[in-house]
């Protein structure tokens, strides 16, 4: 399996997640769910075949991990539609996948077998996977925030439930980001001798992880208010973004910090 022909199971994975978009505001259950399935089933072949032709995860560059994004964001996008029944999420899931994938195709990385002695460690797998699951749950939660912050006006009588459900996917997306941080120090660890050093990436993934945190402590005050919440978890989520590909922009991080993504040599 190689590269080039990721645009093949990108396209049958992408028309098929529509389908289930297009079915979901029919209120077509089953086939919203059959379509989206098969898409995630189509889009994961490609993932697995892509590790086997590697011979390690697809996880060392920033390419890899917007695949498995491109992958998580349906994903995430199907358990809020099972729960919920949002007819618009999984269009809004659809499209900011298509975002991702068409960002991979337009600037394709270099893709080998190189590893470093550092990423060879097992808990570097489940490290960054555990993580791009948080940060797609966290996208979903996103565009929930921009649905309720747009149409404020026309839910305000149901705004109080409507932010209970988002409480519900930033729990997820929190839980999941605590087992990531806590895979990444077993993996620093065994790689470093340590489990934590505060280098750039690891700063703004506590500066991330207490984002969310005050919106969770922020929502138990009774005298809280929705709107301000809500804006409290798109700038986390602005936050995240630094956190995930920000920092490799930062003066700070080159050349010091072992989590700057870049193509092996």
């Amino acid at each position: 399996m190689t590269w080039e022909q990721f645009i093949y199971f990108a396209i049958a994975a992408v028309l098929l997640w529509a389908v289930g978009a297009w079915a979901a505001w029919r209120e077509k259950t089953t086939l919203a769910y059959t379509s989206t399935v098969i898409g995630l089933g189509v889009f994961f072949s490609f993932i697995l075949m892509m590790w086997i032709s590697l011979e390690r995860p697809p996880l060392r560059t920033m390419g890899e991990t917007r695949l498995w994004y491109s992958f998580f964001l349906p994903l995430a996008g199907i358990i809020v539609y099972s729960r919920w029944r949002y007819k618009w999420i999984l269009s809004f899931s659809t499209v900011l996948a298509l975002v991702f994938i068409c960002i991979n195709l337009f600037k394709p990385e270099i893709h080998s077998k190189t590893l470093m002695p550092a990423l060879q460690s097992p808990w570097f797998a489940p490290h960054v996977i555990v993580y791009m699951f948080a940060y797609a749950v966290f996208g979903v939660a996103t565009l929930m925030v921009i649905f309720l912050l747009v149409k404020e006006k026309s839910l305000i009588s149901k705004l109080s439930s409507l932010n209970s459900q988002l409480d519900d996917l930033v729990y997820v997306g929190l839980a999941f980001m605590t087992i990531g941080m806590l895979f990444g120090a077993l993996w620093a660890k065994e790689a470093w001798g340590h489990y934590w050093s505060w280098d750039p990436k690891e700063t703004w993934a506590a500066i991330t992880w207490f984002a969310y945190l005050v919106y969770v402590h922020y929502r138990q005050i009774p005298t809280h208010k929705p709107k301000l919440a809500l804006w409290v978890l798109l700038i986390s989520f602005v936050l995240l973004q630094m956190c995930w590909w920000g920092i490799n922009y930062l003066p700070a991080a080159q050349g010091s910090s072992v989590h700057v993504y870049s193509m092996p040599s």
